[in-house]
């Protein structure tokens, strides 16, 4: 490596110490744990380059259906585990969030068993539309904006802003006479525990079968685009010849902090982590919530919010944000992709784009904010989550996330919303 190449390394080196000091002077030990969650999530996201709007356009655009199988086996493992956890705190006595009374202990996980409504439905759509126009999911807008990506920077703003409107067009429609028409399904309740975990295990087989299916049938139409040429050459494995047989020296660097993960191991990853934060906080993993209070921080003194809406986030924001679980993981989640790419010697800040896209990523995110919270979360809250704790909500959420990204494609492909699936050179080959 030339000097100039060990500056980004070196700052990386320099942010971890940083995060260490942060850690130490937090108000509660207990938030440490959700910084180091963070750090793994981001840091994962980045080094596999993974992302859950990644499993829509991939398959649309390119026909295979790498990131979408990877998705899938991130589900199941995710879900034997959780399993595993549930029937533990079954067998303690433990009951499911929703209904628990005072000094009952709760099922981990059942929290994100949501209430299935037309909200539901509507809020992943307009949730699903968001992440083609901003390039990225809730997760991923906080990915890319760690690693420097200007487009995320904006869209970031507006899924904060649009978190606001969205909470509250929720908790007015749930007011209304067609808001309360549906109903809560944690499948346990139902099919029991190991019914629940079939049940779900069963339903992701079948969208891996019908995934290959799709790959198959783009192969013969010609328009299936081979994964081999995603990586860039920095991302490679080194070439026998560079190779160097001492174990301190750029081999073991690059093959420690560089070369990319596969998409499968990315799903290992993210599934620790996942299960991580279940075991740690007794709840899953979750983005746009805090995003929220985060909002509510930053608006409070301009804009009245109802106590009997927002009060529980209200709360939150005067115990300081830096108290907030939820607020630390995702900046863990974010220095945690920063980092990433500065070990590997990759950060750039990248704001190359036109007015004309500014507009679109600005849209884009807050459809984000506003479809994440008026659906009751993101991809990550209100569909991986809740699928991998056993509620029907995810299902449904999944489902109109899909609906919602198949439209926004349609409406924009060839836009902004490529970005994040296809590279510049591979986007200049679509076009011609």
């Amino acid at each position: 490596m030339s000097k100039n190449k060990y500056i980004q390394p070196v700052l990386g080196l320099i942010v971890i110490l940083l995060l260490i000091f942060f850690a130490v002077n937090l108000s509660n030990p207990k938030l440490q744990l959700y910084l180091v969650a963070g750090l793994g999530l981001g840091y994962t996201l980045t080094r596999s380059r993974y992302g859950f709007a990644g499993g829509i356009k991939r398959i649309y655009m390119r026909g295979e259906g790498s990131l979408s199988k990877a998705l899938i086996v991130l589900l199941a493992i995710t879900s034997v585990i959780f399993f595993a956890i549930q029937m533990k705190a079954v067998l303690g006595g433990a009951v499911p969030s929703f209904l628990a009374k005072e000094g009952d202990k709760i099922i981990p996980g059942t929290q994100n068993a949501y209430f299935i409504s037309l909200a539901t439905v509507i809020g992943g759509i307009i949730f699903g539309i968001g992440m083609m126009l901003a390039g990225g999911c809730g997760s991923g807008t906080l990915a890319d904006f760690g690693e420097g990506q200007g487009r995320a920077f904006i869209a970031f703003i507006f899924f904060v802003i649009g978190s606001g409107p969205g909470f509250y067009a929720l908790k007015i429609f749930e007011k209304t006479s067609v808001g309360k028409i549906g109903g809560r399904v944690y499948l346990p309740q139902y099919l029991g525990h190991w019914g629940a975990l079939a049940f779900t295990l069963l339903l992701l087989l079948l969208l891996y079968i019908l995934t290959l299916k799709y790959e198959d049938m783009r192969k013969k139409e010609g328009t299936y685009m081979d994964p081999k040429g995603d990586y860039e050459d920095i991302e490679k494995e080194l070439a026998p010849n560079l190779k160097e047989s001492k174990f301190f020296s750029y081999s073991t660097y690059h093959k420690l902090f560089v070369e990319r993960w596969s998409f499968t191991i990315g799903s290992l990853m993210l599934a620790m982590f996942a299960i991580f934060v279940l075991v740690t906080t007794n709840k899953p993993w979750g983005v746009s919530s805090p995003l929220l209070t985060l909002n509510v921080g930053i608006f409070r003194h301009i804009i009245d919010f109802p106590q009997e809406m927002f009060g529980s986030y209200l709360d939150k924001v005067n115990k300081g944000l830096l108290n907030d679980g939820g607020t630390i993981r995702n900046i863990g989640l974010f220095f945690g992709c920063t980092v990433a790419f500065l070990l590997a010697n990759r950060f750039k800040i990248d704001f190359d784009f036109k007015f004309k896209d500014a507009a679109y990523f600005a849209l884009g995110g807050f459809m984000l904010g506003f479809g994440a919270r008026f659906g009751q979360g993101c991809n990550v809250g209100a569909m991986y989550s809740a699928i991998s704790s056993f509620s029907l909500s995810g299902w449904v959420f999944l489902i109109s996330m899909s609906l919602g990204g198949i439209i926004g494609l349609k409406l924009f492909a060839g836009k902004v919303c490529v970005i994040g699936t296809l590279r510049k050179d591979q986007l200049k080959k679509l076009k011609k």
